[in-house]
């Protein structure tokens, strides 16, 4: 189907913003989706591979939503990165269109919102916006579900499951638009969506997919071999594909083997540079080495396997790092890229290549296990770029003979796994149920067990009996904590309970919370306290520290453990315990490279945990002032997190573009308070110390 064929169908902006793209065919999905009535309004659901034009689906509903129906268009997807990506494409598109983002805060209804007419959001923010009781719903005319097979995720499925739900019940004139590259089971989920489905295969790059075994590809076309010399699989693969000018993305299962693997192929790719491509990747690695204030080890390992055009990626690196990667090999400086699994989510970042070492991993609960078939077909669908390749190739490496066609099977051959709900679960449960509560959008057993019979859970299982038993288990739950009261039939929430669900954390964390705040003297205290939580969870590993330390605290963490036993959860207090003294060692001004050294972690990790405990504190000031605990210790606690300072700079860090390392400066040469830095003597050291220009910047807040 031609473009201008649908034209007067659609806006005439969308029309010119198709042309200008060069776009004068729409692909088979497009095609088939237009014809199954998107442009009548009707609910799609598409499933075809990656870079198969379904974000232009999307695209033409949202658009014809917002200009010719005079309604908003609303954006969900998981992944905060894949939001970001998309809200930037549609601005560069649509510059006319008034379109917000909105990934942050999670206690605020983000009333601005109102104003716009394209909403990007995240899930759990969306979900957040809900229980915040946001006043445009019956504005939506369009809403988009952006990578819908995460409803089989255990972690972020249920809560995508309980917003659809509950937007195709409040916007119930909305059209809604799924998207995925693997559902197994789309004519299921359609029924529950009650929407067209769109299957197809087609691949604007197509996609040779083989098992590499003693350095040849095995594939459906026969045998090939690689070029290389090396006998190690992925460093071959490698060279087989720089060798055409290409670049690779490596899968691997744990961070320790991505970052070992960018090693040793950087070793053998290293050896050919020009010298201007050389000081390219120089200047990279020195950007990524100046992202810390004190580069650790793990950042030195990046620079130096940057310098020889591979780098690894993972989420140990911060967030301004693997920006810095995804952007030099979308820049084609970064040849090769090792991974783990999660570069397979989010950001469009596809390669001529693509290898997935590791088809099984380790966790220490469930010992090793294989990749699920959608994960792998999720993995392989990155490779193949429009505009650059006419072929891309997806690869698998077997051990021996046999499992070349055990792989085959297994991942190449076969079908996407269906889609199955993860609903029961009761953490989960725990928190949308009082949301209910809360919000006053279901306030009975009955209510709440018809909605969530009109689940996915509901359609696919049918049988509400276990369903039933968990919603019961939680509501008594609620009720004994006090975050809801029953009269009759009827449940209302407390006040602490309308705020717990406001501040988005399990209503387990928040008993903890709110039991152990009297008894949290101390700074240790507190963030053993705020560790102890659901949402700090993974815990860094125990360190011999905290054994030893562990003693004066012993009470706490006794009381702490009682709401976990409950959870079929098995508690082992060190964990936490590391976690809450890591943290302090931050507020005491260690250094990136000696927290990572000290708890063998990663600085990805450790501001995960600093962005955590910052949410956390916020979240134990409100219940304090509910519950009439003294929350000026958690406010304290909070802004040397924030900064990562001692107390005694707390005043100084109150001047914008002064934090941690800037405080210390003006400490250690006697200004020791905003105070002290507007006298004569206190202006003349600034400038001394950090140059006439920082300093007139930072001296201008006290004019």
């Amino acid at each position: 189907m031609l473009t201008n064929e649908i034209r007067g169908k659609i806006p005439e902006e969308t029309t010119l913003s198709i042309s200008r793209r060069g776009i004068r065919e729409f692909t088979p999905p497009q095609e088939i989706a237009i014809n199954a009535g998107l442009l009548e309004g009707k609910n799609i659901l598409v499933a075809a591979p990656t870079a198969s034009g379904k974000t232009l689906i999307s695209e033409l509903a949202a658009t014809k939503s917002i200009i010719h129906r005079r309604k908003k268009a609303i954006y969900i997807a998981p992944m905060r990165a894949l939001v970001s990506e998309k809200f930037a494409e549609f601005k560069e598109e649509y510059p006319f269109i008034k379109a917000a983002i909105s990934i942050g805060d999670l206690d605020s209804n983000d009333s601005w919102l109102k104003d716009y007419e394209m909403i990007f959001a995240s899930t759990e923010k969306f979900d957040s916006l809900m229980r915040h009781g946001i006043e445009w719903l019956d504005e939506i005319g369009c809403i988009t579900f952006d990578e819908i097979h995460m409803l089989g995720e255990s972690d972020r499925g249920p809560t995508l499951e309980i917003l659809i739900t509950r937007l195709t019940k409040l916007c119930e004139s909305a059209q809604i638009i799924a998207l995925s590259a693997t559902v197994g089971n789309a004519d299921e989920i359609g029924r529950w969506l009650r929407a067209e489905v769109v299957i197809s295969d087609y691949r604007p790059v197509p996609i040779r997919r083989g098992i590499i075994f003693k350095n040849a590809i095995y594939s459906i076309d026969g045998e090939s071999e690689l070029e290389g010399t090396s006998q190690l699989p992925e460093i071959r693969v490698a060279e087989d594909t720089i060798r055409m000018g290409k670049q690779v993305l490596v899968f691997y299962s744990t961070k320790r083997n991505a970052e070992a693997g960018a090693e040793k192929i950087g070793k053998i790719i290293g050896e050919r540079k020009s010298d201007d491509y050389k000081a390219r990747l120089d200047e990279l690695a020195a950007q990524v080495l100046s992202v810390l204030s004190r580069p650790t080890l793990q950042c030195e390992k990046l620079a130096d396997t940057i310098r020889n055009g591979t780098a690894f990626h993972h989420s140990g690196l911060v967030n301004e790092q693997r920006k810095l990667i995804e952007d030099a090999f979308k820049a084609n400086l970064i040849k090769v890229i090792c991974s783990t699994t999660t570069l397979g989510l989010g950001v469009n970042l596809p390669a001529h290549t693509v290898l997935v070492r590791d088809t099984t991993r380790y966790s220490s609960g469930e010992g090793s296990s294989r990749l699920g078939v959608n994960e792998v077909i999720q993995l392989l669908g990155r490779a193949g770029r429009p505009k650059y390749d006419t072929e891309g190739r997806a690869l698998l490496i077997a051990k021996t003979k046999n499992e070349v066609n055990e792989l085959y099977r297994r991942y190449i051959s076969a079908p996407p796994d269906p889609i199955t709900s993860n609903l029961a679960i009761i953490p989960i449960l725990r928190m949308h149920v009082l949301s209910f509560i809360a919000s006053r959008f279901l306030i009975t057993e009955e209510s709440i067990m018809g909605f969530l019979a009109d689940t996915f859970y509901g359609k696919q299982y049918g049988d509400m009996f276990q369903m039933k038993k968990i919603v019961g288990m939680v509501l008594k739950d609620l009720s004994e904590w006090e975050f809801i009261k029953k009269s009759g039939n009827a449940y209302t929430p407390t006040r602490i309970g309308e705020r717990v669900s406001e501040l988005y954390i399990d209503p387990l964390s928040a008993k903890c919370i709110i039991d152990l705040l009297p008894k949290a003297n101390g700074t240790i205290p507190i963030l053993f306290m705020i560790s102890n939580t659901v949402e700090m969870r993974p815990y860094i590993r125990p360190v011999e520290k905290a054994e030893e330390e562990f003693v004066k605290y012993a009470q706490i963490a006794e009381e702490g453990a009682a709401y976990y036993i409950s959870d079929e959860y098995y508690y082992d207090p060190l964990p936490p315990f590391s976690t809450a003294l890591m943290l302090n060692d931050w507020i005491e001004e260690a250094g990136e490279r000696e927290l990572a050294a000290g708890y063998s972690t990663t600085p990805g990790v450790i501001y995960n945990k600093i962005r955590n405990a910052d949410w956390l504190l916020y979240a134990s000031m409100e219940l304090a002032k509910l519950t009439h605990v003294q929350s000026l210790p958690l406010l304290e606690i909070r802004v040397r997190m924030r900064y990562g300072i001692k107390k005694e700079l707390l005043d100084l860090v109150r001047l914008e573009q002064v934090g941690r390392v800037r405080a210390r400066a003006l400490y250690s040469n006697g200004i020791k308070s905003v105070k002290d830095l507007r006298s004569e003597e206190g202006r003349m050291q600034a400038e001394r110390i950090f140059g006439k220009e920082t300093a007139k910047r930072i001296l201008a807040q006290l004019d």
